[in-house]
């Protein structure tokens, strides 16, 4: 067992240090504030303090995880072997830099509680991202460091022990809308024809009125060869259906539609269904809970898997709202207009509360590859060397890839086949 000497154990340590050491490196740790403790100990362990007592393994300290609450935050961006790091440690310590409050940072989401301009639908800009500005947003770095971290013990203590995790991936599919012309009612379907004729789009009348007297399948009904996929290659999948009222934002087949709650009945029976909740939602906890009861009883199971509309996170509101609405997993982290990590991390961890200083029951899963952000590269061979790319900086780490897609996305066929290459990339991503 590694033991950790530290003169305060807090809240932040033992979440960051726990997420840290168990949960990414599978290695048992317990901590201690008595010296005589620490220095009777023979096994691996590491000093964590301001100064170092004797000849240990030693860890500078950056204050962050001995304070509470938020302050303004300056980061010098240093260079580790080649890894971008912050909170320089100074000479003494080992490590040039604390890992341990890095990393807490880039997990609370700490930089998103700091002053910052959101955008039309509320959510923190990728641009804002220390990760973004400095060039390391498409690298999990809290797990590199984690890694390289594990080396360096290894080095001192030989001895040490540590449980190897797997590469894992799992394909979200969103589905907000979940056809594009069937099934929504005669006045919509009127609406919609009239708008398509007057804005000339002469391929979408024909499409319409080709759907509408059975010539041709509805362009998002593809889940039938979503799910044969997933069954080819053995991918965890997950499908989140959006179960809500219309609104501006919220556009989905009716929630009494008795072939929509069929399709939904349909794919639950192959793969889990969660809930992709509304936008308006957002912000309003009793349509949450309404929105979350009224899909457990269409499927007649437990709905703890969420995802917000358009990505939307407001740490840490978001999350007491889903705590409160009693899900226990969350898949909403990740930036829809550009690829990678937006907590710096491909492992799933525990939802870290600034303003309350605790741990919360909710589970969140990272996702990197979202279909929007690859709709902005131009090429297929480009776009599929850059999800590459993606998939080699987690395996190198023994983390979990999530990519994110829509049925929408995945019936268009206009400017590109877009499921032949999501075909390809279950075909070259999967375990």
């Amino acid at each position: 067992m590694l033991l950790i000497y530290t003169h305060k154990i807090t809240p932040r340590l033992t979440y960051i240090m726990r997420h840290i050491f168990v949960n990414i490196l599978g290695v048992e740790l317990d901590f201690t504030t008595k010296v005589e403790e620490f220095i009777k100990h023979t096994g691996p362990k590491i000093t964590y303090t301001k100064q170092p007592l004797q000849n240990e393994f030693f860890i500078r300290s950056n204050e962050l995880l001995f304070e509470q609450g938020i302050n303004d935050i300056q980061l010098n961006i240093a260079d580790w072997d080649g890894v971008p790091c912050f909170f320089q440690a100074g000479e003494k310590s080992i490590l040039p830099f604390d890992i341990f409050a890095a990393s807490f940072f880039m997990l609370s989401r700490y930089e998103e509680y700091l002053p910052h301009v959101k955008d039309i639908h509320g959510r923190f800009s990728p641009k804002d991202s220390v990760a973004f500005q400095n060039g390391f947003l498409q690298k999990p770095v809290v797990d590199i460091w984690a890694f390289k971290f594990l080396d360096a013990l290894k080095e001192r203590f030989p001895e040490l022990e540590h449980k190897d995790k797997t590469y894992d991936f799992i394909s979200v599919l969103d589905v907000a809308t979940s056809h594009c012309y069937s099934n929504r009612g005669i006045v919509r379907g009127l609406v919609g024809l009239l708008l398509d004729v007057g804005t000339l789009k002469l391929k979408r009348v024909v499409e319409r009125i080709a759907v509408g007297i059975n010539r041709q399948k509805d362009p998002y009904d593809n889940y039938a060869e979503i799910i044969a996929l997933h069954k080819k290659y053995k991918v965890k999948c997950n499908f989140f259906f959006q179960f809500a009222d219309y609104s501006k934002y919220d556009k989905n087949v009716s929630t009494n539609s008795i072939r929509f709650k069929s399709l939904i009945k349909y794919v639950a029976d192959y793969v889990p269904v969660s809930l992709a909740a509304s936008y308006s939602s957002f912000s309003n906890l009793e349509l949450l809970k309404k929105e979350k009861a009224n899909l457990e009883v269409v499927i007649n199971r437990p709905v703890n898997n969420s995802k917000m509309r358009y990505n939307r996170v407001d740490v840490p509101q978001t999350y007491r709202n889903l705590i409160a609405t009693e899900f226990t997993d969350d898949y909403t982290m990740g930036y829809t207009f550009e690829l990678g990590f937006r907590a710096g991390t491909c492992t799933t961890f525990q939802f870290y509360d600034i303003p309350l200083e605790v741990k919360q029951p909710i589970k969140v899963h990272p996702f990197a590859v979202h279909d929007i952000s690859l709709s902005k590269i131009k090429k297929d061979q480009d776009l599929l060397r850059q999800v590459q790319q993606i998939t080699n900086e987690v395996q190198k780490v023994n983390g979990t890839l999530i990519t994110m897609f829509s049925n929408e996305v995945l019936g268009n066929k206009e400017d590109r086949d877009w499921m032949a290459i999501y075909a390809e990339i279950i075909k070259e991503q999967h375990v």
